[in-house]
């Protein structure tokens, strides 16, 4: 009989409630396969994942969709547009596309599953990848099955369509940030005045007086005021909290909502039995200043935030071509219509037509595929691309989004297999086992006073619930080491992400690449040795050099100083080898003398050479006598105090007498090293099980970079970039390499003892809590009071420990 009953209130439940979006019936259901539905959009989107094995979307949270009432269809004709299809693509070889949208719809665990198995609704949907926090879904589909107005349609058509608006293309602008947070603050401050001001005659000892009447009328006046209250301003906590439970997850709002829930019933119990007002100005306080909390850590995250635009967090810089003139440009000043040079292995800073030269294009950074792709003049190439072939020019249209790269950066694509830090781990356990030990202290409280006196046990019950809080444990590490990314930055020193910060502090290996890591390839002296050079040959020499990144091809452009050059007929670079070209039908190879000659007889120990040959015919050699940067000797000695270092370079020994000058005999150097060989090394150091960093320039050690634990590329405003680094660090700011292990220690340990201050804050404020000396009013300002202390703690420490250690 029981059974019967629970089933019939089920159904009347179910066709008084959409079965998709949650949103009342209003009386007139629209049923399908015995659900019912508000509206025949509704239903339509049902049949769809219906139709398409998709039903898990309400298993992961019931009434999870969006409504279909409001929802008007929209005409996308204007995706048809190639010039406004340009504007929106990420990027695109004629096979396949990769887009991103902005979709507000977004809201819940369901939304996330639903649009990443896209690709079983949809033939042509390769990959789908959505950012919960950003609200943006990247797409990657099958140019041969889907369009992008057909992809946007699908998305409109299931509840999910992309926010575009065509006078916002250029700017990428999106809509204000969600303000419900202000309308809730607001509706919880005024409920909370105007009751505190009903209540007076309860502050004043005049209950009981012969006005009875109007105690009674106000105490109903807050009971309606409240309502809202804690349906509108408090439902965030109510409903994670019910997600948490559905699930089986006890989070840090179900204590707080039980507390909630507490406050009201009992004092509506009191009022509408009419033996007293109840507590509804501590409820009313209580969620008006959990609610300050929330917005304070909103305000103080956004300022401090790591999710960056690479004017202030890609320091990146592009070669542009103004009045004939090469000069070097960072990416927040680049501009449409602007003219770049790209030369082999750096990276396509923005969106741009070819204007010169044969591009092959490695889009690995963008799609996670490695394969070169044959570009000719005026085909459009892509930011994030990497040019693999000789020298190439393109005129902007289109500067890149701001963060773009920085996203690329941070693609799953490019992880590297981590174990998860020890501060981290030591937080998820807290938060674990926080919720059931404070739940089974509440309960105790609560039985141990109710024998004694029921308002005190109430609010003793609520206090506990309220004052206790695993959240200063949680916010510690975001806002501490978001501070320390930011300080970082202003120094010029670029971290991937947070997690990079626990794995500087573990290092207790460095190995240093040579050539524009400790040498300065701005600073060199130079001398050639062998035959006169015709003014032609040194033209060939200039012009084969212009489309190398390596730093001694760029010492020796820079030695040469040309202004004319040959375009080359075929050109190819060899990793730790030289370079290869052909010129009016003449041949020219230059590189190490291993490269050229077969033989590494090189024994001056003060310098590098670089051979030339011409036609087959050896020429001579460039001889290269290296200035290392300023301050290596002090930032050798103090980087031996964190672990034990080693130098693995691509040239020759002939300066191993200086560089063991500055690093030592203890340390471990290796020379004529291949980058295999680099890479090599780095495995066997980790399987022995060493925490290692390497130190390079991203060009010849890309794949000993992904091999480390942390890899640190020293850039010279110049666009060699690899994705496989965890740090970049401005040339100029190599002085202050030890700082960056050393600082990342004192960051581990500013989170510790916030650790500590949170677990005093607790252990103080559950012992009067339990004696029933707080009042819930009093819990709730303590509980954001303790999250801005730690917030304040983490970042106020760690800023004025970076001035202390000169970081910024």
């Amino acid at each position: 009989m029981t059974q019967v009953l629970e089933n019939e209130e089920l159904e009347i439940v179910s066709k008084e409630t959409c079965y998709h979006c949650g949103e009342s019936n209003q009386g007139h259901p629209i049923e399908l396969d015995n659900k019912f539905f508000c509206c025949e959009g509704c239903k339509m989107v049902f049949s769809i994942l219906s139709e398409n094995n998709l039903c898990n979307y309400y298993d992961l949270n019931s009434a999870s969709g969006v409504s279909q009432k409001s929802v008007n269809p929209k005409e996308y004709s204007f995706l048809d547009d190639q010039d406004v299809i340009d504007k929106l693509i990420d990027f695109t070889d004629g096979e396949k596309t990769k887009a991103r949208f902005y979709i507000p719809q977004i809201h819940c665990s369901s939304c996330l599953w639903l649009l990443e198995n896209l690709y079983s609704l949809k033939e042509g949907i390769m990959h789908s990848r959505v950012d919960f926090l950003k609200k943006e879904v990247t797409f990657i589909f099958s140019d041969k099955h889907l369009t992008l107005r057909s992809l946007v349609e699908l998305l409109a058509s299931i509840g999910y369509a992309p926010y575009i608006q065509l006078n916002d293309l250029e700017d990428d602008k999106r809509p204000i940030t969600d303000k419900s947070l202000f309308y809730k603050l607001g509706l919880a401050g005024f409920a909370f005045g105007n009751i505190m001001l009903f209540s007076f005659p309860e502050y004043l000892g005049l209950a009981h007086s012969s006005e009875s009447a109007f105690n009674a009328f106000f105490a109903w006046a807050n009971l309606i005021l409240i309502l809202p209250v804690i349906l509108y301003s408090g439902q965030d906590y109510l409903r994670s909290a019910y997600q948490g439970l559905k699930h089986g997850h006890l989070n840090i709002d179900v204590p707080v909502s039980l507390g909630i829930l507490a406050l009201f019933f009992r004092s509506a119990y009191e009022i509408v039995s009419g033996i007293g007002p109840g507590y509804l100005d501590s409820l009313a306080g209580l969620i008006f200043f959990l609610l300050i909390g929330r917005w304070f850590q909103q305000v103080t995250y956004a300022r401090i935030s790591f999710d960056r635009d690479f004017k202030s967090y890609f320091p990146i810089a592009c070669t542009v071509i103004r009045d004939d003139k090469e000069q070097q440009l960072s990416l927040d000043k680049l501009k449409a219509k602007d003219r770049v040079l790209v030369k082999h292995g750096e990276l396509i800073p923005a969106d741009g037509y070819l204007v010169r030269g044969k591009a092959m294009i490695d889009y690995s950074f963008v799609t996670g595929e490695s394969a070169l792709i044959s570009k000719n003049e005026g085909d459009i190439l892509y930011a994030g691309g990497k040019q693999m072939g000789s020298v190439i020019e393109l005129v902007v249209s289109k500067k890149v989004s701001n963060s773009y790269l920085t996203e690329l950066w941070n693609d799953p694509t490019f992880k590297k297999e981590e174990n998860e830090g020890e501060v981290n781990v030591l937080a998820d356990k807290v938060a674990r086992f926080f919720t059931i030990v404070i739940l089974v202290v509440a309960f105790s409280t609560l039985f141990y006073w109710i024998r004694i006196d029921m308002s005190t046990a109430i609010n003793a019950f609520t206090s506990v619930l309220i004052i206790a809080c695993p959240c200063a444990v949680a916010l510690s590490i975001p806002f501490t080491f978001g501070n320390v990314l930011r300080i970082f930055a202003r120094s010029n020193i670029y971290l991937k992400n947070i997690q990079v910060i626990e794995k500087l502090a573990d290092i207790n290996h460095l190995v240093f690449d040579k050539t524009g890591t400790i040498t300065n390839v701005h600073s060199v002296n130079m001398d050639f040795e062998g035959d006169a050079l015709s003014k032609e040959e040194k033209k060939m020499i200039f012009s084969i050099v212009r489309n190398s990144n390596h730093p001694l091809s760029r010492q020796l452009y820079k030695f040469l100083e040309g202004k004319e050059y040959y375009e080359p007929a075929q050109f190819n670079e060899l990793e730790g080898k030289g370079l290869t070209a052909s010129f009016n039908n003449r041949n020219i190879r230059i590189g190490s003398e291993n490269f050229i000659t077969g033989n590494s007889n090189n024994h001056d120990p003060l310098s590098s050479s670089i051979f030339i040959e011409i036609d087959g015919r050896l020429k001579g050699k460039y001889l290269i006598r290296n200035n290392y940067r300023k301050g290596l000797s002090l930032v050798i000695d103090k980087l031996k105090s964190i672990g034990e270092l080693s130098l693995i370079s691509g040239d020759n020994n002939s300066e191993s007498k200086n560089v063991e000058h500055y690093f030592g005999k203890s340390s471990r150097l290796f020379f004529n090293q291949k980058p295999v060989d680099k890479l090599n090394y780095l495995k066997n150091l980790r399987n022995s099980g060493n925490n290692v960093s390497m130190i390079g320039d991203g060009l010849n050690d890309a794949g000993a970079l992904t091999e480390s634990d942390v890899g640190i590329v020293i850039t010279e405003n110049t666009s060699n970039f690899t994705p496989a680094c965890d740090i970049i660090m401005d040339a100029n700011q190599f002085h202050k390499l030890p700082l960056i292990y050393n600082f990342a220690q004192t960051s581990i340990r500013i989170v510790l003892f916030s650790y500590l201050i949170a677990l005093i804050y607790n252990v103080v404020g559950l012992s009067f809590a339990v004696q029933g000396l707080l009042s819930p009013v009093i819990a709730a300002i303590l509980m954001p009071l303790s999250s801005i202390t730690i917030v304040l703690f983490g970042v106020g420490l760690s800023s004025y420990l970076a001035r202390q250690k000169n970081l910024v």
